[in-house]
């Protein structure tokens, strides 16, 4: 089997963590915080005494101060469910060796999957193209963790992208609140994808957009006369690179520029990841950015 754990990767993204920076829900007590006041850890505010409150909890303090009953509210901390989606699509197959994309992408799928589970949370895997292809529930078994790696062992691009409507059915589906990466080139309609991180983000789930691509996608390298093969349709365009290389770029430039935009605008963390660069580089500096950005 491949081994898509590799020890650079975890031993150093393991000293960083993946703690939620939003409010998240959890099933237990953990390490990230929750919506639900609780009577445990750090103090939060007021809120005047009804009855039935347990009197272990009023503040004596501000009663001799303003005569009312009030309770003191903490904030308790939970754990999270991470969901990783994972584009299967043809398109993911670009590049050979450590730059094919849909490789790159399991690797970081899997770095991911072991990070939250090895801190106590639980994750879950969704690996699509047009239509949801393998689903794995989110779970915190140390086990679990290696039914995703034979999971992603066995993953075979097969058809064309379509993002937009899976992220708003898996918006229907999870209600609680939690982590959310996407993994994917981002081939697809800008607007409707937007829509559904945006329909996500509604439902209050922290969004990570890992936007993969090859270097040759971003530079546009090829010289005299080539013949470019559609990977998601049937198409086939012989031509010279260098006479369409300027608007290429120009297109790309666009492109890039309104997804990064729009992610910005709807709160989204978008991670644009070259698969000429190790993972181990990218994903600590994307660690590294979360323990200093807080979403809200």
């Amino acid at each position: 089997m491949t081994n898509y754990l590799h020890p650079d990767v975890i031993a150093r993204a393991q000293v960083l963590g993946l703690k939620a920076r939003t409010i998240v829900e959890g099933l237990r007590v953990g390490d990230h915080r929750s919506p639900y006041r609780g009577f445990s850890v750090e103090f939060v505010q007021h809120r005047e005494y009804v009855p039935g409150d347990d009197l272990r909890y009023i503040d004596w303090k501000s009663y001799g101060r303003s005569e009312r009953y009030t309770i003191k509210q903490y904030e308790q901390e939970t754990n999270f469910a991470g969901h990783i989606l994972l584009d299967a699509s043809r398109s993911m197959l670009y590049g050979s060796g450590d730059t094919n994309k849909l490789e790159y992408a399991k690797l970081l799928a899997a770095a991911l999957a072991y990070l939250v589970v090895h801190q106590r949370d639980s994750v879950s895997l969704n690996v699509f193209d047009a239509d949801w292809r393998e689903r794995l529930p989110a779970s915190g078994q140390p086990g679990h963790v290696q039914t995703i790696l034979h999971t992603l062992e066995s993953v075979e691009p097969r058809d064309k992208t379509a993002i937009a409507p899976l992220l708003h059915d898996l918006a229907q589906q999870v209600r609680r609140r939690g982590l959310v990466f996407l993994i994917s080139d981002c081939f697809d309609d800008v607007p409707a994808l937007l829509d559904g991180l945006q329909h996500l983000r509604f439902q209050g789930h922290e969004v990570t957009l890992f936007h993969i691509l090859h270097p040759e996608e971003v530079e546009f390298p090829f010289g005299g006369m080539v013949k470019f093969d559609g990977m998601e349709e049937k198409l086939q365009l012989l031509t010279r690179p260098q006479l369409v290389r300027p608007a290429y770029l120009r297109a790309l430039d666009k492109y890039l520029k309104e997804l990064q935009a729009g992610c910005e605008a709807n709160r989204v963390d978008y991670v644009l990841l070259n698969t000429a660069k190790p993972l181990a580089e990218s994903l600590i500096a994307y660690l590294a950015r979360r323990l200093k950005v807080r979403i809200v």
